[in-house]
């Protein structure tokens, strides 16, 4: 395996109160558990606040650690000194949400390009300007623009531009965060399938985090899906589409639309707001919304069980 998480949490302490400050624990990753393989992409899911950049950042070692352990290639990254890490971390890349703020607006496309190349020492400064050339072709982006600021390329360039940063010190893994929710449709479209073939030329290992399923659905091997913090169901991509079988899974695709008018779906509406993680509902998480919840749930945190083979759910009568 590539990457192997195991019992990830991550914790903020929060304080409330203006007068008597008290402490308090967020839970945004509540003991997630999963393996990647080289070349694969594992889709993450879930609605706005599950967790889900907390889990893509901690795992490149951008949040501290509350417990568990992330191991890449084998080794510990959190068990990692300074230099062992700046070493790894050539390996693992991010793609960011936002393709605007994520590129300094002071420097030019060819310094941006450059700047990992020059940290990590690759090469001359000759060997480096034909890198970002390079780069730039890869991505689909006039070499030309490279004298050009951020603000001069459009939202889907800007994106490529992160893309191609991403790649300039041929990574095996790519954290993805939301990586194409900025963008319009089309764009997306082209961005999705760019990544494709670059997974395909480079035998590159993708963690895809979106909140679209029908974006996860697209690029996707196998997808997990999170809800406060927990993986609620884990599959490979048909088997979740066609046979998935936790509520909240339930309701993401009851709330996605289809593409065929004719085809008539179930409406079954969330009640209720998501709870909060730093006060987190006793039992199942889920249970407070739940249109198949019983006593049990509110007492106890279902266990996960794989219902068939590598599909994993956490749900006391619907596995």
């Amino acid at each position: 395996m590539l990457l192997e998480v195991e019992n990830l949490k991550k914790y903020f302490e929060i304080k409330s109160g203006t007068i008597k400050q008290e402490k308090q624990t967020l839970k945004a990753v509540d003991g997630v558990s999963f393996s990647v393989k080289k070349s694969e992409t594992l889709g993450i899911v879930g609605e706005s606040g599950c967790g889900k950049s907390t889990l893509g950042r901690t795992i490149l070692r951008l949040n501290d650690i509350t417990e568990g352990s992330v191991k890449f290639n084998g080794r510990d990254l959190f068990a990692l000194g300074k230099n062992e890490l700046k070493s790894e971390r050539q390996k693992m890349q991010m793609i960011f949400q936002d393709p605007f703020s994520s590129l300094n607006p002071r420097k030019r496309v060819d310094s941006l390009l450059s700047q990992p190349l020059m940290i990590h020492k690759r090469g001359t400064m000759s060997e480096i300007r034909e890198r970002v050339e390079e780069l730039m072709d890869e991505v689909g982006l006039d070499a030309n623009y490279s004298k050009r600021f951020p603000h001069q390329f459009s939202g889907g360039q800007r994106q490529r531009i992160g893309i191609a940063r991403a790649l300039a010190l041929n990574p095996e893994l790519i954290v993805c965060d939301e990586a194409v929710s900025a963008l319009d449709v089309s764009i997306q479209a082209q961005t999705l399938n760019l990544l494709k073939d670059l997974q395909k030329k480079y035998s590159l290992t993708y963690l895809f985090i979106a909140h679209d399923l029908s974006v996860v659905e697209f690029i996707s091997d196998r997808i997990i899906v999170m809800y406060l913090g927990k993986v609620v169901e884990m599959a490979d991509k048909k088997e979740l589409v066609d046979n998935h079988c936790h509520p909240y899974t339930e309701a993401l695709y009851n709330a996605s639309p289809g593409i065929d008018p004719e085809t008539k779906r179930k409406e079954r509406i969330l009640l209720g707001d998501v709870p909060s993680p730093i006060n987190p509902p006793t039992g199942c998480y889920f249970h407070p919304r739940c249109p198949y919840k019983q006593d049990i749930c509110e007492r106890e945190y279902p266990e996960t069980k794989e219902v068939s083979p590598g599909h994993f759910a956490s749900c006391h009568f619907r596995g």
